[in-house]
């Protein structure tokens, strides 16, 4: 029989002899491997920090100190969320004053100028007080107000100038040591609301230019001793150079000690750490010489000036010195050391964390306390001071003492939280404070229910804290901890010896003198709550290629 079926059309063949297209899939073609510079720049994405907790410290920081600061001038019920006044001694005779006539320079309508002032007394230069009340670039905003709203103005300024130095210090934080972004941008707040700040600086508003200026003149030394940003280093230090010289100062000193310990906490050779401390002294005196043509109107025009009431220094009682770290104690003439009971915990129980290394450890508290004492010694005391005597306040270096202890704070919990050792050896300790402080006049009544309540809910929320951190596997002292890469000395792209991150290691070139060929992580595994290893290791064909995890297939350049 013959088939009813026709055939098929035959499709015309395609010219040139090729053969006929299919509508049919076409086979995937085999994947080639990485080429050496996909790896290299995958793993420097990689290695970049995540931009999410990077920010949210400074933001975290700022929001809670514009938060707590506002809302104690609501309780307060001071200007201007009430009517009690805040334009008191130098703060409405001397500041006001000048941010009014700055503002009638800036809307063209001040009887003089830059030079010179015909509405100061008889006639006064204004230049020497421009550098030295009215140079900060936060000055500048006085001119959006209404003449008649100055003291709004003033009071934004301020609140702006808190909000920086919180969310400077916040970033200063996980630069020195990798830790929690939540816990840094507390810190940081802590920094900014210190005792210092609400007794003193916020009526003399040109000091918080020095408060935002030490933590970013730490960061300064941060890039020098990585080899970094040195054009951006020199503009900071013109900055704050030119936003006030004179707290200035005592925040480079205070970076320079920082930097002098970070040096010798790094290990690194004698020859690369002269010369980061070169790197570091050479963006210093570029950045004041930026500064000098306004700064040396200041130094020279100081000589003319009417010579002041100046009387011996005295240091203060030891019981008055403790004192200022409790909360709820004033005294004008004494330094107000407070952070918050939090930080003050922390910042004692540094020494007794096992986790950390013992050097870390007894570096920052040996520095915490020399500085501490420096201000009860008068020639280094005059130091401090830029060999001038302080008229008025003799304690006026103290954010420095404010910020080290937040820095040690930090330095304690960036190795998860103090266990229950270190804890009771830090309440031992803030009661050997208070006992000491008890005998002091300054302590109120007030101040010991406050403190109890303080301390108790710092010491149940870290152990808290620390519980629920041994409950998913990180118990404190472990090392490393999850999620810790592991490195040697040698390898210029750690600072310090745990980097908290589950990246690999960087892109060649390798150090030269590095012999260890792998990096080893540990990451949270399942419901156990066990460490799983994680391992990259250096390819064998040379330092051309990128880092490969270990027992994965190898590429093409390692076959």
């Amino acid at each position: 029989m013959t088939s009813t079926t026709s055939p098929e059309p035959r499709t015309p063949a395609a010219p040139g002899g090729d053969r006929p297209s299919t509508s049919g899939p076409r086979p995937a073609a085999e994947p080639q491997p990485p080429s050496d510079r996909q790896r290299t720049t995958l793993a420097r994405l990689l290695l970049r920090p995540r931009p999410g907790p990077r920010r949210s410290a400074p933001l975290l920081a700022a929001l809670l100190t514009v938060t707590a600061f506002c809302a104690s001038d609501v309780v307060a019920r001071s200007y201007p969320f009430g009517p009690r006044t805040r334009s008191v001694n130098d703060l409405g005779n001397q500041y006001l004053p000048f941010h009014t006539h700055l503002w009638d320079l800036l809307h063209g309508r001040a009887d003089g100028g830059v030079l010179f002032n015909w509405q100061s007394g008889y006639g006064a230069s204004f230049l020497p007080d421009l550098a030295t009340y009215v140079s900060s670039p936060f000055a500048l905003l006085v001119g959006m107000f209404p003449r008649d709203r100055i003291d709004l103005a003033v009071y934004v300024v301020t609140v702006l100038k808190l909000a920086c130095a919180a969310a400077a210090m916040a970033r200063l934080l996980p630069t020195l040591r990798p830790g929690r972004w939540w816990a840094a941008g507390l810190l940081g707040a802590s920094y900014a609301l210190c005792g210092w700040t609400v007794s003193s600086a916020t009526y003399n508003l040109m000091w918080l230019d020095g408060l935002i200026a030490l933590p970013l003149l730490c960061l300064v030394g941060g890039w020098a001793l990585a080899g970094r940003r040195p054009f951006l280093g020199v503009g900071i230090v013109a900055a704050a150079w030119t936003a006030n010289f004179y707290t200035a100062y005592m925040a480079t000193l205070a970076a320079g000690l920082v930097l002098l310990l970070r040096l010798w906490l790094s290990g690194l050779p004698r020859r690369q750490g002269l010369a980061a401390a070169g790197r570091a002294g050479l963006t210093t005196v570029l950045g004041m010489g930026l500064a000098a043509p306004l700064v040396a109107v200041v130094y020279f025009g100081s000589a003319h000036a009417s010579p002041g009431r100046f009387t011996g220094f005295t240091p203060v009682s030891p019981q008055d010195l403790l004192a200022r770290l409790l909360p709820t104690t004033y005294s004008f003439g004494s330094p107000a050391l407070f952070v918050g009971t939090t930080a003050l915990l922390l910042a004692l129980a540094l020494p007794f964390v096992r986790s950390a290394p013992a050097r870390e450890r007894a570096g920052w508290t040996l520095l915490v306390a020399v500085v501490t004492l420096s201000m009860q010694w008068g020639p280094t005391q005059l130091l401090w001071h830029a060999f001038a005597a302080p008229q008025g306040s003799s304690y006026r270096q103290t954010f420095v003492v404010c910020a080290l202890l937040v820095i040690a704070a930090w330095h304690a919990l960036s190795y998860g939280p103090p266990d229950r050792r270190a804890l009771a050896a830090a309440g031992g300790l803030l009661v050997l404070i208070a006992a000491v402080a008890s005998g002091s006049d300054l302590v109120r009544p007030l101040a010991w229910p406050v403190l109890l309540l303080a301390a108790a809910g710092a010491l149940g929320g870290l152990f808290l804290l620390g519980r629920k951190g041994a409950g998913r596997g990180s118990a404190p002292g472990a090392a490393p901890a999850p999620g810790a890469v592991a490195c040697r000395p040698c390898a210029p792209w750690c600072c310090s010896s745990v980097r908290s991150s589950s990246r690999p290691p960087p892109p060649p070139p390798w150090p030269p003198d590095c012999d260890s060929g792998t990096w080893t992580t540990t990451r949270p595994g399942g419901s156990d709550g066990r460490s799983r290893p994680r391992r990259w290791r250096r390819p064998t064909a040379g330092p051309g290629t990128g880092p490969t995890r270990a027992g994965s297939r190898p590429s093409a350049t390692t076959r």
